[in-house]
């Protein structure tokens, strides 16, 4: 596999001699796989390894746009977590990254990207503040607090619940939260297939 381990809480790369991969920090864990550049071959990758489990990217994506990073936590025998970053710039905000999440309860990459210390969002209260659509789905996502570890105030996080799993979204810079509007589809990519070849990928990833 061209992509490389890592743990999906924190950056720490994994161990492996015999058994279960272990990361430094948080002991044994199911391993992230991360590509060093973003291609669409190691994404082709991606999806065979994550299987059913729902890959999502915006719909249809802006000119001037590309796939910048993606992810899957999984081992083989399971899969957690989907990641994927979209990056390209609006005219108010200039450089914009979109960075989605689709997780089972307690995996903790969503709250890796949002900056926040648990790892589950507490949503829910009062109206949502948006929604999105995925496939025939609408989902209301709701603001994640994110001011006890952002300091720079650099990113807006919302997250909602979709097919039973964690939906986040990560916005940066902040004001790029003002892009979402209710008619904002994600699409689940997991089984498109070799027509994604059209798609741009490459670029700078931002850090999560």
């Amino acid at each position: 596999m061209s992509l490389a381990a890592a743990c999906p809480t924190c950056p720490e790369q994994l161990s492996r001699a015999e058994g279960p991969w272990r990361c430094p920090t948080h002991g044994v864990v199911t391993p992230l796989w991360r590509p060093t550049h973003s291609s669409y071959a190691d994404f082709a990758e991606q999806l065979r390894t994550a299987g059913d489990f729902p890959t999502y990217l915006p719909w249809p994506m802006g000119p001037g746009w590309s796939v910048t990073d993606f992810a899957v936590v999984g081992d083989g025998d399971k899969v957690l977590a989907t990641l994927t970053c979209c990056s390209g710039t609006s005219d108010l905000d200039g450089p914009v990254d979109v960075l989605v999440v689709a997780e089972e309860p307690g995996t903790g990459l969503g709250a890796r990207c949002a900056g926040t210390p648990v790892p589950d969002p507490t949503i829910g209260l009062g109206r949502p503040s948006v929604r999105i659509r995925t496939g025939r789905q609408s989902v209301p996502l709701w603001d994640v607090y994110t001011a006890d570890a952002d300091t720079r105030f650099d990113r807006s996080v919302v997250a909602g619940e979709a097919a039973g799993r964690w939906l986040w979204m990560v916005m940066r810079p902040a004001s790029a939260m003002l892009l979402l509007r209710d008619d904002w589809i994600l699409r689940d990519v997991s089984g498109d297939g070799p027509h994604l070849v059209e798609m741009p990928f490459g670029g700078t990833a931002p850090p999560w």
